[in-house]
């Protein structure tokens, strides 16, 4: 028999956006859960350095989200860590999340799911290729990698790379140009460290005795091979949007199409974050959404009273 829980609201998603409306929901007086798939924090506790956070002008992304987390925490909001939701029934006036050990309900509920890297596809596969130089940078310390994409989260986790001591890093681009902020890509091509490429994309991966050796590299003058024992991919994300894509109005994208209030084109339901479809997806503005999304939710179950 599965335990459950009733609540106000619910919160699917523990980013910078659902804890943001975990904070806000919490001091409104409502009961409020927040399940969480992965740990709180969200992509952003792979960043190396937040550089553009207000008033904090250099703090590492794991540890914004600690203390956004311990904020929350003070509130007495009940947060599930990997926790896995099975089944979510969001039309009706009582929500429904289900997990392999629990059954919730509410009356509103936020979705912050966020988003998810968009793999690198190549005819071989191997266990060396990576998404978050923070989480698995260590074991390629005085070895050469391969780094996939050119905006500034690849710039950003590549000059991490070096500060770990990797040897040599090559930086591949299938555009012409470079998209990261000219001031990190200043640093990491000013480094003497790194060889890096436009116009070029990994056709595939070469594995020997069980171990990446190197990949093979495709540009318009023909294919080349570079030696690395570690790819990092950096290329882009996509809505995570499973749980909710037959339920929920999404962009042909996969994003939520949320109002100016964060609501859904179902009742007591609301979008926050890097899920939402927006042109700007940044820290500040995925917190942004949660508050308003909270904000609006708490309206919503008032007027359920």
């Amino acid at each position: 028999m599965k335990e459950r829980h009733a609540c106000d609201l619910l919160i699917i998603g523990g980013g910078p956006a659902g804890m943001t409306a975990a904070v806000y929901a919490a001091r409104a007086n409502l009961r409020t859960v927040l399940l969480e798939s992965n740990i709180t924090g969200g992509l952003v506790n792979s960043t190396h350095t937040v550089e553009n956070f207000p008033g904090r002008p250099g703090i590492h992304g794991m540890e914004l989200m600690e203390s956004l987390r311990a904020h929350v925490d003070s509130l007495s909001v009940t947060v599930e860590e990997v926790c896995e939701v099975e089944c979510l029934l969001l039309d009706g006036q009582e929500k429904r999340a289900e997990t392999d050990a629990a059954v919730y309900t509410a009356k509103a509920v936020i979705l912050a799911t966020g988003r998810h890297p968009i793999p690198l596809e190549t005819p071989t596969e191997a266990e060396e290729v990576h998404y978050c130089a923070i989480c698995d940078g260590a074991p390629y310390v005085g070895k050469r990698v391969l780094v996939v994409g050119g905006g500034n989260s690849a710039f950003d986790e590549s000059l991490y790379l070096l500060g770990l001591g990797v040897e040599h890093i090559t930086l591949v681009e299938s555009t012409d140009r470079f998209y990261a902020a000219q001031s990190t890509r200043d640093a990491l091509l000013g480094s003497g460290k790194v060889t890096a490429l436009t116009r070029t994309r990994v056709h595939d991966l070469i594995v020997r005795g069980g171990h990446l050796a190197g990949a093979v590299l495709e540009k318009d003058t023909g294919r080349d091979n570079v030696d690395v024992e570690g790819v990092f991919v950096f290329l882009g994300q996509r809505p995570n949007n499973a749980l909710f894509a037959d339920q929920v109005e999404l962009t042909d994208a996969g994003y939520i199409r949320a109002g100016e209030d964060m609501s859904t084109n179902l009742p007591g339901v609301f979008g926050a974050g890097d899920i939402n479809h927006k042109p700007f997806r940044q820290i500040t503005t995925a917190m942004s959404d949660g508050t308003i999304a909270a904000l609006a939710a708490e309206r919503h179950i008032r007027s359920l009273s």
